[in-house]
């Protein structure tokens, strides 16, 4: 597809978001029932996270940030309590977002929006279904409820998104009913190194199992399911596939335009990004420069044109990974 073909598709993406919404900000003013569009099935879930390829889910605890969010171009919001470099700085445990803030974000804004809950906390996430957001992310920025299991996915009409380090840990979210993976980073540190490093661990799997179906070596692909504890079919998808089988957003450390641009580059469909632009000195200018900068990634001009709307003094401060100990690490959990 052609840069200017890609625009045009999104073009007609987001006016299509924005059509149905109106819809049901119509029927919502009209008194009538919504339940006909809550009754998801999976394939209408991975159908509503492809719409979202190409864009900008920004974290927000409150109105304000969500409708800067919706101002700069965000696709959506995710809903949580505090940002990931408070959470970081606050430390204690970590919870799902209070029921009044979501309630009052989604009446607030027109986009997506989103809610967090704690990893294998089934009733944090059936709290948030019940309030009718459109995406969970079942997230290791909040406090594990159990360090050793998942919540079963499919048995849930709301998409899920959960975060993954590597190909096995995102096929085995896959199995459970994610409907989009999230390659961690290590959030709230403005430091994008680690979730560099994760989508390229993610890219480097896929060419090796792209390689084996090529060479119609199909034990191989056994082998390496077996080896790495997932699903036969799902490792045979993907490397038919040559790429994850469900929508792949890039997080953690995301601060600037470039870095958005980096992460679309090395293959994200689109980013998650919160503490970066809502802790540093210029919210508004770095949430509209990293949605420019997200969209026409494979523009330079574009991208240079987006990063001179920001400037690194206004930047989050970063927090040097080596300095972190190995208990203040968020990425590790939920393996």
């Amino acid at each position: 597809m052609k840069l200017i073909d890609s625009y045009v598709y999104l073009d007609r993406l987001k006016e299509l978001i924005y059509s149905l919404l109106e819809q049901r900000d119509l029927i919502k003013e009209e008194g009538k029932e919504l339940f006909p569009l809550r009754i998801s099935t999976p394939l209408v879930n991975y159908g509503f996270v492809s719409m979202l390829k190409g864009g900008v889910i920004m974290d927000v605890t409150n109105e304000r940030q969500a409708e800067i969010a919706e101002d700069a171009g965000a696709v959506g919001v995710m809903v949580l309590d505090k940002l990931p470099y408070d959470v970081r700085k606050a430390g204690g445990v970590a919870r799902t977002a209070d029921a009044s803030i979501i309630k009052r974000v989604m009446d607030s804004i027109t986009i997506p929006v989103s809610a967090k809950c704690r990893i294998a906390h089934e009733w944090e996430a059936r709290i948030l279904e019940e309030l009718g957001v459109d995406l969970i992310d079942e997230s290791e920025v909040l406090t594990p409820a159990d360090e050793s299991a998942h919540i079963d996915k499919w048995k849930f009409r709301t998409p899920f998104v959960n975060g993954a380090r590597n190909l096995p840990e995102a096929l085995r979210r896959i199995e459970e009913g994610a409907a989009m993976i999230r390659t961690k980073g290590e959030p709230g540190t403005g430091n994008v190194a680690e979730a560099v490093k994760h989508i390229k661990l993610v890219n480097r799997d896929i060419s090796i199992l792209r390689g084996y179906a090529q060479a119609g070596d199909f034990e191989a692909i056994l082998s390496y399911s077996r080896q790495n504890q997932v699903n036969y079919e799902l490792a045979l998808l993907t490397a038919k596939l040559g790429r994850l089988p469900v929508v792949n957003f890039a997080a953690g450390g995301i601060a600037t335009p470039a870095d958005a641009a980096l992460m679309m580059w090395l293959g994200a469909d689109g980013i998650f990004v919160g503490s970066g632009i809502f802790k540093s000195a210029d919210p508004e200018n770095r949430a509209r420069a990293i949605v420019i900068a997200t969209t026409h990634w494979d523009d330079p001009e574009a991208v240079a044109e987006a990063q001179s709307m920001v400037s690194e003094r206004g930047a989050l401060e970063g927090i040097d990974l080596k300095q972190l100990r190995p208990e203040e690490l968020m990425q590790v959990r939920g393996v």
